[in-house]
């Protein structure tokens, strides 16, 4: 039997199991003999049933099998037999000794005669051996023990007494992921599909068909949005039954259609005299995580069809990061990740001055963090510089405009804490909630750069939460507060909008939500109370009761697909809770709150996969999908009994509140190396800028650039006014600062000359190491380091992989790449390699690509033909999809789903493809020629793109659409063939990215796609072949057609170690042999690797004496934002051009 059938027959014994056909599940236990079912199995031998002990073993083994089998036998029989004999049943024992021992004779005669003879005795007790046997019970115990070690024992019952890790009902789960796969294939697919049979594959009728349904006869619901429908996951018995999968249509199916009387005292802009929305609460939609079609409109995207051959990736093969089928309504974004990826390690100290109440990092740039503390004030720090940004205290903006009740208030008790602190979803607005009546709303421009926006009389009493919603694509914001009421006010204006009464206790907690274009709000009370409003005016839907019946605030997973709630009681209870939304009910309930709480306990998620929360001097982990408590940490220490705690949106991060009115700042890997960006910078140049510019740095980039900072390259901004004081020119012309004062240059000066670039030639100035194929020498055209840093992977112009993998041994502990120890390439046992498909066009006009996953597991890779999926640790081709014409030319992950990939083909068209359904969801047209890089952006939401025609774009993750695009311009003095790869990779801070073109290396920023920085070659130069970030995004590796490697500092582009080629390659190589791609260690910022074309990888490391490439050059004019689009007069061509 194949593989897969036996896993199905484990799926039906799960299946029968749980539908309680306990003797088919044995039978088919038996008959199978997959499973041994040793507690079936004791209870039989328990209860003295001997003919089904006997029947149940023989579907795994005979008597003559082997001797452990021959023993177990033996010992069933000879107690069958003592029974006999010991309840005088002397024909019986006969019968027994006849027909079931005396197979054993022709073994052990002398054995089988002392048997016989125990028929002579009045007792078998009276045998010497015999002696100690007491009664039955204890009898059949004894024995069990020694037929357990015998069953173990025996080689044929390997691998058949556990029985595999099943998530409860998997074989309904596959059944309904089924059908929903068959649904989407309906060409008319309804709403709500009527499953009578699995006999036949489904298809939905006609839309008017005779069991086509409609809510168009119902007057509370008004008209049905149209939308592909889904079927709901089987339940446990009887046919498929209608069940609302959407957040609130399960919560609200069985409320009243007006459930509180509600009132609005603002303008009705958002009413409407029919809801569709409504028509959710009684027939249920399919989510955004059900796999449906999404049409993504937009004039630079065309939505593809269904591809008609979905792919099959073999069972067998274990894919951990989703590319299988998963369950239906599971969270098919969730990417993987370790507990190693939680940020736990103390990397940031910082002092507030007052307790704080509230955090909220920027969700754009991943530093930025905003406090609220316990005396109103408002603190505004960069974690990356340690610096404090901006410190307000409460006031009150027009007192005079504010109510009598607020002025009341203020004059009996003038101490006002901020309730909560949040900021917009843009990061361009910032909300503070307070404990008396206010809210308090600024714009940020960056920097310390914080303005009053408005401020507003919210709520009579405290405001006790506050969050940012988007109605109709209007921004708003949403309060709450002690007088019962829920408030929803336009976000540019102030105006109310919105007001929901339903509440009988103050509200506490409220969480704006959307599905698909279903807008919602849930909101939390004291009294425990659970209630969800539409922009509706009509009431809430709910009312059901949280864990703890008192502060209870609710949040979802980053992509929207989970909803928790974090509360504690009176009592000092806490639960953390995850809701079934389409059942209104807890669908688990997390473990690890042992003591009662010392205060109301705050938790936070992050990734789709871990929830924390502050409680008992500690900060608690949980993984989403298990309930048992993760892990802890105290963070050295020094902690409140429920600390304040907040992730920013990476999850590298996190704020943690501490006892002497300090924040503490956690960091994972990713953490440490975003932080230590900013350790690295020069802190003079800083300050200088800080000091000419009066901006604040803000993110790792910032220190080199500033408002002055933007003479640019791009003919789009030409149009610019130029900043005063500087001349940038792309020849590197003189520049000048005229208000920075002549000693301040002068010093700039002293330290140029003291510095000065660091060459490397000869091969004992560096580590090196050369990593060959000499059975296939091929151009190594793709190369990348493995995630966890431990081997490198090479795709050849052969279409061949290449895997070089480091030993883990005494000269290097930890396993990792590194140039001490030589790797070894590595190939499966079954000695197979991973090949591409390939066309057949010539092989030098193919355009090779591949892209890793996060854990190493399989690598996605194509050279001109199919894209092939292979395992990475079988070598196996797991299954190969999109032959050509087009043909793929640059392979991308999306950051929060593996199953979704950005394809750039040579065509020019960007295809976003769902691997998992074999689906082509949309089709992004905008550049002139081939797609020669895509990289994604998690915090801003956007992919970028970039072309053999030069050209940048921007697109939109949400609906795909293009936002911005840009043509490169070429440096003059340079020419530029007529198509040049040009390539893209995001700094670490997500905000800036590197272009890499022959022609020039720059940075720009992706909000507005402005070109910040350039580096181009001198005109006699050759050009460039390749470059990329380290992987702290301190320096840029570049290699160049001469063989020659340039190491810049990547936030002023300015050349800092140059080595040639006679420093790495032996001197017996051409002079035509150079790098096609430069790799960065995943986690050693010094250590780089380049694969050559004669099919040779070489990895590089500065001397362990030195510990790094070169020294930081200084900074031209005292100011790092005055970067040369070329290099300066004041450096020597051989210094700074290549």
């Amino acid at each position: 039997m194949s593989s897969l059938s036996r896993e199905l027959v484990f799926l039906i014994l799960q299946f029968l199991d749980e539908e309680k056909f306990k003797e088919t599940v044995h039978k088919l236990e038996q008959e199978s003999g997959f499973f041994f079912n040793m507690k079936y199995f004791e209870d039989e031998v328990h209860i003295g049933n001997w003919d089904e002990v006997e029947r149940y073993l023989s579907g795994f083994t005979k008597v003559d099998d082997n001797r452990y089998s021959m023993k177990i036998f033996f010992e069933i029989r000879k107690q069958k037999y003592l029974e006999a004999l010991d309840k005088h049943d002397r024909s019986k024992a006969v019968d027994i000794l006849v027909k079931d021992l005396k197979v054993f004779a022709s073994f052990n005669e002398e054995l089988f005669k002392e048997i016989t003879q125990l028929l002579t005795l009045e007792n078998f007790r009276e045998n010497e051996q015999l002696s100690k046997y007491g009664d039955t019970k204890s009898a059949r115990s004894i024995m069990l023990v020694e037929l357990k070690k015998l069953i173990e024992a025996n080689p044929l019952f390997r691998d058949k007494l556990q029985f595999p890790n099943l998530k409860s009902s998997r074989l309904r789960t596959l059944i309904n992921q089924s059908l929903n796969w068959q649904h989407q294939l309906c060409k008319n697919p309804r709403p709500n599909p009527d499953i009578k049979t699995l006999f036949v594959d489904h298809s939905c009728g006609q839309p008017n068909g005779a069991h086509s349904s409609s809510p168009a006869n119902n007057p509370l619901l008004g008209s049905m949005p149209k939308t592909a429908g889904g079927f709901p996951p089987l339940g446990a018995h009887g046919p498929f039954q209608p069940t609302p999968v959407t957040p609130l249509a399960g919560w609200m199916s069985n409320a009243p259609a007006v459930a509180h009387p509600a009132m609005s005292s603002g303008p009705m802009g958002l009413n409407t005299p029919t809801n569709p929305a409504a028509a959710i609460l009684k027939h249920p939609r399919t989510p955004p995580t059900c796999n449906q079609v999404v049409d993504y409109a937009s004039g630079d995207s065309d939505h593809i069809s269904k591809r008609n051959r979905p792919i099959g990736i073999p069972d067998e093969v274990n894919l951990p990061v989703n590319m299988l089928p998963v369950p239906y309504m599971q969270n098919h974004n969730q990417a993987i990740y370790a507990p190693d990826d939680l940020p736990k390690t103390v990397a940031r100290t910082l002092n507030q001055g007052s307790t704080p109440m509230s955090m909220d990092f920027h969700p754009i740039q991943q530093t930025i963090l905003l406090v609220g503390t316990n005396v109103g004030d408002i603190g505004l720090w960069d974690v990356g510089t340690r610096e404090r940004l901006v410190l307000k205290n409460f006031k009150v903006w027009e007192l005079g405009a504010c109510s009598m009740p607020l002025q009341t208030a203020l004059v009996k008790d003038p101490d006002v804490s901020v309730n909560r602190i949040i900021w917009s979803p843009d990061g361009n607005l910032f909300g503070v909630a307070y404990s008396k009546h206010i809210v308090q709303v600024y714009s940020y421009h960056g920097g310390n750069d914080v303005r009053q926006h408005f401020e507003i009389d919210a709520h009579v009493g405290g405001v006790n939460d506050i969050a940012f919603s988007t109605p109709k694509k209007q921004l708003c914001i949403v309060t709450c507060g002690d007088d019962k009421l829920i408030k929803v006010w336009d976000a540019t204006t102030g105006a109310k909008q919105y007001t929901f009464e339903g509440h009988e206790a103050p509200v506490y907690s409220v969480c704006p939500h959307h599905k698909e274009n279903i807008q919602f709000i849930f909101s939390t009370a004291l009294d425990g109370k659970i209630k969800a409003w539409l922009y509706d005016n009509l009431g809430s839907r709910v009312d059901y009761d949280a864990p703890g019946h008192w502060c209870t605030t609710m949040a979802y997973s980053a992509d929207g697909s989970r909803l928790f709630s974090c509360g504690t009681s009176k009592e000092g209870e806490s639960h953390i809770a995850e809701w079934n939304e389409t059942e209104g009910a807890v669908k688990r309930t997390y473990q690890g709150f042992r003591k009662r709480s010392l205060g109301v306990v705050q938790f936070d998620t992050t990734r789709n996969r871990f929830l924390a929360a502050g409680d008992e001097f500690l900060i608690k982990f949980w993984d989403m999908d298990n309930t048992n408590l993760l892990t802890t940490t105290e963070a050295e220490g020094s902690l409140p009994a429920s600390p304040k705690i907040r992730f920013n949106k990476e999850g590298t991060l996190l704020s943690v509140s501490t006892l002497d009115n300090g924040i503490k700042i956690l960091a994972n890997a990713d953490g440490l190396r975003l932080l230590r960006t900013f350790e690295n910078r020069h802190l003079d140049a800083s300050r200088t800028v800080s000091e000419t510019m009066a901006k604040p740095i803000i993110n790792p980039l910032s220190a080199a650039i500033t408002t002055a900072t933007t003479a640019v390259t791009s003919a789009t901004m030409s149009d610019r006014p130029a900043t005063v004081g500087i001349a940038t020119g792309m020849n590197g012309d003189s520049r000048s600062l005229v208000d920075v004062k002549p000693r301040l240059m002068d010093e700039s000066m002293e330290k140029s000359r003291l510095w000065k670039l660091t060459e490397i030639s000869d091969p004992s100035h560096c580590r090196s190491l050369r990593l060959m194929d000499n059975l296939r020498p091929m151009k190594i055209q793709r190369l990348i380091y493995t995630n966890s840093g431990v081997a490198l992977l090479a795709l050849a112009s052969n279409a061949i992989h290449l895997l070089w993998k480091w030993p883990r041994n005494e000269k290097n502990s930890t396993g990792k790449a590194t140039t001490n120890v030589p790797p070894q390439l590595w190939q499966p046992p079954s000695g197979i390699l991973m090949t591409n498909d390939t066309t057949d066009t010539k092989p030098e006009e193919a355009v090779p690509c591949f892209a890793l996953s996060k854990n190493d597991s399989y690598v996605m890779s194509a050279s001109g033909g199919k894209i092939s999926l292979f395992n990475m640790m079988t070598f196996k081709t797991m299954t190969t999809f999109m032959p050509p014409p087009p043909a793929a030319t640059f392979l991308a992950f999306h950051p929060q789903d593996n199953n979704i990939i950005a394809i750039g083909m040579d065509d020019s068209t960007i295809q976003i493809y769902n691997v998992r359904i074999d689906q082509v969801k949309s089709k992004l047209r905008g550049h002139g020629n081939r797609i020669t890089g895509l990289a994604f952006s998690h915090p801003l939401n956007v992919l970028v793109s970039s072309g053999a025609d030069a050209q940048l774009c921007i697109w939109g993750i949400d609906g795909w659409e293009k936002l911005r695009n840009k043509f490169l311009q070429v440096p003059p003095g340079r020419t530029s063939n007529a198509v040049s790869d040009t390539r893209v990779q995001f700094h670490l801070d997500q905000v800036h990215f590197l272009v890499v073109h022959e022609t020039q290396i720059a940075i720009y920023e992706a909000n507005k796609l402005e070109c910040l920085r350039q580096w181009a070659p001198r005109e006699s130069s050759p050009p460039i072949s390749h470059a990329t970030f380290s992987c702290d995004s301190q320096l840029i590796y570049a290699s160049f057609l001469d063989a020659t490697v340039c190491i810049f500092s990547a936030a002023n582009l300015r050349l800092r170690c140059r080595i040639n080629s006679t420093a790495y390659l032996p001197a017996d190589i051409s002079s035509n042999v150079y790098p096609l791609v430069v790799a960065a260690h995943p986690s050693e910022p010094n250590q780089f690797a380049l694969g050559l074309i004669d099919g040779s990888v070489h990895v590089l490391e500065p001397l362990e004496s030195e510990g790094k490439w070169g020294a930081t050059p200084p900074t031209e004019n005292c100011s790092t934002s005055n970067m040369p689009l070329a290099p300066s007069n004041g450096t020597s061509a051989s210094e700074q051009q290549r």
